[in-house]
């Protein structure tokens, strides 16, 4: 069972052998006043002097073309349709979740095979297939021993989240600077994923088109006040009984975002219970607003 509010305003892994390729991401942008990390913070640059280098590709059988990617220390896969140039939509996870998670790359060949986009992800600081510091390890055991014990999280969250997103975001936005040199892709840009993450980077990126968010409780309260700022068209996904996650937290934020344009899709059952029409949903949206 589905409940929807719309608001006024508002579209089986299988590695590859040696494909090789090298892209140099040369310098940073240029003529961008807007900081990478939080809002109002002085520019700093770019990672600089980091290449992309496809280490696998593979066509599957649904004619997406799988390759994966290093840039720097930061592993990815690109998923392209066979129509170029295709509209990107960049697939951030959180939670200790891997970019192999089945149901992210089930997501990512749909959106590619069905309806033309092409989709990245790569691991997060800390997640997937990247080194986890003992101080991040001891962040996450904190976070999960306070949630079942029921006690208070937000002095934890903060330390936990904001580091993550200090580090995701100019990451993010590297990769993203490479993926729009090739060929194949050619724009606009949408995200979706974690909250916590895509907050910052829809306010610091400019393009950045539309953004579908995974509804988290797990929201430092700074990127809450910076939700009040995000003005693109945006999509908001929660499961109603969602365990661990307080409900009400999650309206809030909802209702929190400043852009004119939001619709929430609120659905009933557990974190891990989400329906698969989500996934045509949230192509949809991007659809209307990156086609």
């Amino acid at each position: 069972m589905a409940t929807t509010a719309s608001f006024p305003g508002g579209r089986a892994r299988e590695r590859g052998g040696g494909t090789r390729e090298r892209i140099d991401m040369g310098a940073p942008l240029r003529g961008h006043s807007r900081a990478i990390g939080r809002p109002g913070a002085p520019l700093r640059a770019l990672l600089k002097g980091t290449t992309m280098r496809f280490t696998s590709e593979q066509r599957l059988e649904d004619g997406v073309l799988e390759r994966e990617f290093t840039i720097g220390e930061v592993p990815g896969i690109l998923w392209t349709p066979r129509s170029a140039p295709a509209p990107l939509i960049l697939s951030g996870h959180n939670g200790g979740l891997h970019k192999r998670l089945p149901r992210l790359v089930a997501r990512a060949r749909h959106y590619a095979a069905e309806y033309g986009f092409a989709v990245a992800a790569i691991d997060a600081p800390g997640h997937g297939d990247r080194p986890r510091s003992a101080a991040f390890e001891q962040a996450r055991a904190d976070l999960r021993r306070a949630l079942e014990a029921g006690e208070p999280i937000d002095e934890i969250v903060d330390a936990f989240i904001l580091p993550l997103v200090e580090r995701a975001v100019p990451e993010w936005r590297t990769t993203l600077n490479a993926l729009l040199s090739l060929p194949e892709i050619g724009g606009p840009v949408g995200y979706e994923g974690m909250t916590a993450t895509g907050i910052r980077l829809a306010l610091v990126e400019p393009r950045i088109s539309a953004v579908n968010f995974f509804a988290q409780g797990l929201v430092p309260g700074p990127l809450r006040e910076e939700a009040r700022q995000v003005a693109i068209p945006l999509q908001f996904l929660m499961q109603w009984d969602d365990e661990g996650m307080e409900r009400q937290p999650t309206l809030d934020l909802f209702d929190a975002f400043g852009t004119k344009e939001k619709t929430l899709h609120a659905n009933l059952g557990g974190h891990a219970g989400v329906p698969w029409f989500e996934v045509d949903a949230g192509a949809r949206f991007f659809a209307r607003h990156l086609v």
